[in-house]
């Protein structure tokens, strides 16, 4: 059992943070939203007033929040929550942010001996509930192998991408290749069902074909074809459109400071960028099914 403080209870945060409760760690809790402390603590957590209060003696720190004006301002200066945590902690950097603010804060880090990795997730929020997220760890093989323990609480597959920064890009390559896939998908299910196909036919179809994927497998967008799919539930819950926008803009930079040509994911940053124009951001990234249709 280690005693842990996570910072940031948002729709992943809060069921990683209760996965760490299930497998009996010490979890000390705190985020602005007041409802989300006090949900944890009616489960065993403990509550703390203000960050600082929720690393005081922890051995590990995790966060997960928007991004990296977040996680560079709560961690980062004067003042900033690295001051407070203990030489030779663990802090697990799980928020989805630019590779060079990661590896700013890694360098921070490693100034008062912390051992730092970023460790972004995928698997969305049915997966943070589940415990099988998928962890893409940059840092040090040797802070992995400590923190290895608290990942398996939360999730199911935990790869090292590489060095300091590595997990951020492997999750903007992740994530614009997700976009890409579900634009597709989407784009090719208007137009079957626009020439009279019955979209679940036509998503079969295309499933077991040389068109098949992740969205096609488990996400499709046309609502009804999959009853637990965002789709089918008024594209509530899941995976923001606005993250996805805001995941597609990370990837833009990575481009940029690599100077990638990246004209796919450049596209699909734009089509998001629609549907944010359209008051479509808090609904899932599906919803992008709704510019072919409507």
């Amino acid at each position: 059992m280690s005693k842990i403080a996570f910072i940031g209870l948002g729709h992943m945060g809060l069921p990683m943070a209760r996965n760490l409760l299930k497998a009996g760690h010490d979890l000390r809790v705190y985020d602005l939203v007041q409802a989300a402390i006090d949900e944890l603590a009616a489960e065993g957590a403990t509550p703390a007033r203000d960050a600082r209060e929720a690393v005081n003696g922890a051995q590990v720190v995790i966060t997960m929040l928007p991004a990296s004006r977040h996680v560079e301002g709560l961690l980062l200066g004067d003042g900033g929550l690295l001051e407070s945590i203990a030489a030779g902690s663990l802090l697990l950097e799980c928020s989805t942010i630019a590779p060079e603010s990661a590896r700013k804060v890694h360098a921070a880090a490693k100034t008062r001996g912390i051992e730092l990795l970023d460790a972004p997730v995928s698997g969305g929020t049915a997966g943070a509930a589940a415990g099988t997220l998928t962890f893409m760890v940059g840092g040090e093989a040797a802070a992995l192998e400590k923190a290895r323990p608290i990942f398996q609480a939360m999730g199911k597959n935990i790869f090292h991408a590489g060095p300091d920064g590595a997990g951020q890009v492997a999750k903007v390559c992740n994530n614009q290749l997700l976009a890409v896939q579900m634009i597709g998908t989407a784009e090719s299910m208007a137009l079957g069902v626009a020439n009279g196909l019955d979209p679940a036919v036509l998503a079969e179809i295309m499933r077991q074909s040389s068109g098949g994927n992740w969205v096609l497998e488990r996400y499709n967008p046309w609502p009804g074809v999959m009853p637990n799919a965002p789709a089918s539930k008024e594209y509530d819950g899941g995976f923001m459109a606005e993250l996805m926008a805001k995941d597609l803009g990370l990837a833009q930079e990575t481009a940029q400071v690599s100077l990638s040509s990246t004209p796919m994911g450049a596209l699909a940053l734009q089509i998001y960028r629609l549907l944010l124009k359209q008051g479509k951001g808090k609904k899932d990234f599906s919803v992008v099914q709704k510019l072919f249709v409507e």
